[in-house]
């Protein structure tokens, strides 16, 4: 399953030295604007406890982490919805990921340059939300001239269906508000709402980005940007990413624990940022675990355990009969499939079954 992740927000607020930080791959990272210009493309291992817990129990030959893909895109300017900087550039990489990361700047650096001059993380997240909504309403627009002749010259009532979602987004951007503001009636509208491909209807989490002091509580910035963003539905994250660059070339554990427990954190803001973007994209993992190899493997939440089969191999999911399901504490506790299927821990399930986060599955199929 491949989802991505995009990191977007002005020049120079730390957009690349946080992609370093959490992706296989590595930006350039430097203090002029537009120092990224194609989208830098990586892929990061999502941290889970109880992939290490499987691991410890089964001794596999390998062991396979669940992954998200990081985009790291090119700051965004004023203008950028008429073309302006990157703009046309910028949006285009923002329509193909499945969720955005706005990193804020809220530090104070005089050897960094801003963009507009001064430090404000609340303008800056304005400018953005501004850009992305002037192409949304450009979108709603375009698609609502087409759908309001189909509903009145053919009678189409799937168009009349959409003029009516079509009217809820442009009201609400011509407000000033995003279209994740606007919920769906129904599952029909929201498949018509994911087919819109628009940019403010995109989850989003905000990564305010602080210096050392701050890593730990914030700061007034942060403070800011909370209140600016409390009636949306989105994501704030915390992060020092010019230290988190630090705690990355970090091999031994002890000493990166050490290091955290300096700046009163528990875990680094990278294991934060990449479990809070899974969330982000309503992801849950289940598990294979065995001799051979221990493996999460990542589902949309809701999804049935055909559709898991599939994960795996399409053939699982064409030929699905069932799935032997063990929950993962019961796992832990009889250490072995054997053991759990003697005590009856072990499920039976069908195709109705909804797949929980942390089951351990095994899928019997014919093809």
């Amino acid at each position: 399953m491949s989802l991505k992740c995009g990191i977007v927000g002005l020049p120079n607020v730390g957009k690349s030295t946080l992609f370093n930080c959490v992706s296989s791959g590595k930006a350039q990272s430097a203090n002029f604007p537009f120092c990224t210009i194609e989208p830098n493309l990586g892929s990061t291992n999502v941290p889970d406890r109880r992939l290490d817990v499987l691991t410890e129990i089964c001794h596999p030959q390998r062991t396979i982490p669940a992954t998200v893909d990081i985009v790291d895109i090119a700051g965004l300017v004023k203008g950028a919805s008429k073309g302006e900087g990157l703009g046309n550039q910028f949006l285009a990489n923002i329509r193909e990921c499945d969720a955005i990361l706005h990193v804020l700047r809220c530090f104070d650096d005089g050897n960094i340059v801003h963009v507009d001059g001064s430090v404000d993380p609340v303008r800056d997240k304005e400018v953005v939300d501004l850009e992305l909504q002037i192409k949304d309403l450009e979108t709603v627009e375009n698609r609502l001239a087409k759908a309001e002749k189909a509903a009145k010259t053919g009678g189409d009532k799937e168009a009349k269906k959409l003029c009516d979602l079509l009217y809820r987004y442009r009201e609400a951007l011509q407000a000033g508000k995003s279209c994740r503001t606007v919920a769906p009636n129904n599952e029909e509208e929201a498949a018509m709402a994911k087919d819109l491909y628009l940019l403010t209807n995109k989850p989003v989490m905000y990564v305010c980005n602080v210096d050392d002091a701050s890593a730990a509580k914030g700061n007034a910035y942060v403070d800011a940007v909370r209140e600016a963003v409390k009636d949306e539905d989105a994501e704030i994250l915390v992060i020092a990413a010019r230290t988190e660059s630090e705690i990355a070339e970090i091999e031994d554990f002890e000493d990166r624990k050490m290091f955290l427990d300096e700046l009163g954190l528990e875990e680094s803001g990278v294991v934060r940022l990449i479990q809070g973007a899974y969330r982000l994209l309503g992801l849950r993992t289940f598990f294979t675990a065995g001799a051979d190899e221990c493996r999460a493997w990542t589902i949309h939440a809701g999804d049935k355990a055909p559709r898991a089969a599939g994960v795996i191999h399409t053939d699982f999911e064409k030929g699905f009969i069932r799935a032997e399901v063990i929950k993962y504490e019961d796992f832990v506790t009889l250490k072995s499939e054997s053991a759990c299927r003697a005590a009856g821990k072990m499920g039976i399930e069908g195709k109705e079954y909804v797949v929980q986060d942390g089951d351990i599955m095994h899928f019997l199929f014919n093809v």
